[in-house]
C-alpha cells in the first residue's frame, strides 16, 4: 500500500495550541477528528516522537507523519441510468445534489450487492472512487424518494459530516400516510430490517 509522508513546522504563534487543533487548522481538508484519529493510532510525531493530541505545543516543533494513500473502492462502477434514472438535481466541484428515487439502494450490501446510488456515482464520478462511500454522507432507504447530498471531494465530505454532526445541515421527511390523521397524534412503529430481507 503506497503512503503518503507529511512534514511541516508549527508557526511560533501556535504556541500553547494543542497538537490536534493546530493540525486542524494547518489542515483544514481534514477535520479535527481525523486527525484526531490519526494521533490515536501513533501516525502523527512531534520531534520524532509519538504525540497525544492533548499535548500543548511550544510553537516551532516539526511534525511529521505518514498515511495510507486513498484506495480506490472496490465496487463495481456501474451505469444505473440504463435501469433507474439518476437524476442530478444540482453538480459542481465539490458537491452533487441527487434526487433519489424509490426503489434504488444507496449503498451494495445484503441481497444488494450492485445496481446502488454508488455504483452509479462511480460511473458519473470515477474520481468517487478514492472517497469513502462515494463521497455518500446520509442515505434514504429504498422505497424512500428525497434529496441526497453527495461529496465529491475530500474536504467537502469533511464539511458535511461535520455539518450532520453539528445539525447545521438539517433534514426534513414528509410521509404519506392512507386513512384519516387526526391531530396531535403520534406514531411509535420503530422500522428495522426485514428478518427474511
Amino acid at each position: 500500500m503506497k503512503k503518503v509522508y507529511f512534514c511541516l513546522q508549527i508557526p511560533a504563534e501556535m504556541e500553547g495550541v494543542r497538537v490536534d487543533k493546530a493540525l486542524a487548522e494547518l489542515l483544514s481538508e481534514h477535520s479535527r477528528g481525523t486527525i484526531q484519529q490519526w494521533i490515536k493510532q501513533g501516525l502523527v510525531l512531534v520531534d520524532g516522537e509519538i504525540t497525544k493530541q492533548k499535548l500543548k505545543l511550544c510553537g516551532t516543533e516539526i511534525l511529521e507523519f505518514t498515511l495510507p494513500s486513498p484506495q480506490p473502492s472496490q465496487s463495481p462502477a456501474q451505469d444505473i441510468d440504463m435501469d433507474i434514472d439518476l437524476d442530478i438535481i444540482e453538480e459542481d466541484d465539490h458537491l452533487i445534489v441527487i434526487n433519489k428515487p424509490a426503489g434504488l439502494v444507496v449503498h451494495p450490501g445484503a441481497g444488494n450487492q450492485d445496481h446502488t446510488l454508488l455504483n452509479g456515482l462511480l460511473h458519473h464520478h470515477a474520481d468517487a472512487a478514492f472517497l469513502p462511500r462515494a463521497g455518500i454522507v446520509h442515505r434514504l432507504d429504498k422505497n424512500t424518494t428525497g434529496l441526497m447530498v453527495v461529496a465529491k471531494t475530500e474536504q467537502a465530505r469533511q464539511h458535511l459530516i461535520e455539518q450532520l454532526s453539528n445539525r447545521q445541515m438539517l433534514r426534513q421527511y414528509l410521509a404519506l400516510v392512507n386513512g384519516v390523521m387526526i391531530s396531535g397524534e403520534t406514531i411509535d412503529q420503530p422500522i428495522g430490517r426485514h428478518r427474511k430481507t
